[in-house]
């Protein structure tokens, strides 16, 4: 089935959010150009569904206009309602490299107490390359949720900062297997000795799918 913009902008248009919802998802295939005008309406629609789905999408079509994709996002950020939608937002300014949006990130990192939206802000700012980025890191490393921790020692490897080397190196002991397997991705960021050491530490883990990880990154050395 073949869609063009005049379809698409009918379901759009409707007022079911079951065809606003498969517009926004036909958009994939049409000319991002041609796209982004179409679904900037849909980051505020009525429904949490149609917005996730249109806020989710900017992290390919942002890039047609990255600023006014970071005013979206801001205002996203501020005003949604909805945790996975914010959420989706912050990984959207992280994938579009939106680096003025920064600031954003942090101040709702401090206000909110969901984890769900802080495991993307600290996440999105990995992804981001932002050097300010390492102190709310080092921040997200010490914090006692799993998730937003785990993603923390991701984005380490991400912003590619070696002072982390020695913030990473103790959770080589953790006693989570899937954060030791995210900390075998991180290391192999660093071409130093002692991110070398680790991996062959991790190279003999206990959990053969961080051991086979880290051998393989060893192997690529």
């Amino acid at each position: 089935m073949s869609f063009t913009p005049e379809t698409i902008q009918k379901d759009l248009n409707s007022d079911d959010f079951g065809d606003r919802l498969r517009g926004v998802n036909q958009l994939r295939e049409l000319d991002p150009k041609v796209a982004f005008p179409m679904i900037v309406p849909l980051i505020q629609d009525p429904h949490v569904r149609v917005r996730y789905a249109a806020v989710s999408q900017l992290d390919t079509l942002g890039v047609v206009d990255p600023e006014k994709s970071l005013e979206l996002m801001r205002e996203r950020l501020q005003n949604e309602p909805e945790a996975d939608v914010k959420a989706a937002a912050a990984d959207v300014i992280g994938a579009l490299k939106l680096t003025d949006g920064y600031e954003d990130l942090v101040q709702l990192y401090n206000s909110t107490t969901d984890w769900m939206v802080r495991m993307s802000i600290v996440a999105g700012v990995g992804v981001l390359g932002d050097p300010r980025g390492f102190e709310l890191l080092k921040e997200a490393l010490a914090t006692p949720e799993p998730l937003v921790q785990l993603a923390a020692v991701s984005a380490f490897g991400d912003l590619g900062d070696p002072a982390a080397i020695e913030l990473l190196l103790p959770f080589v002991q953790n006693d989570d297997w899937q954060i030791r397997q995210r900390l075998v991705q991180a290391l192999s960021r660093f071409d130093a000795p002692e991110a070398t050491h680790a991996l062959e530490t991790l190279a003999q883990d206990k959990a053969e799918p961080v051991a086979n990880y880290a051998k393989d990154c060893l192997a690529q050395r």
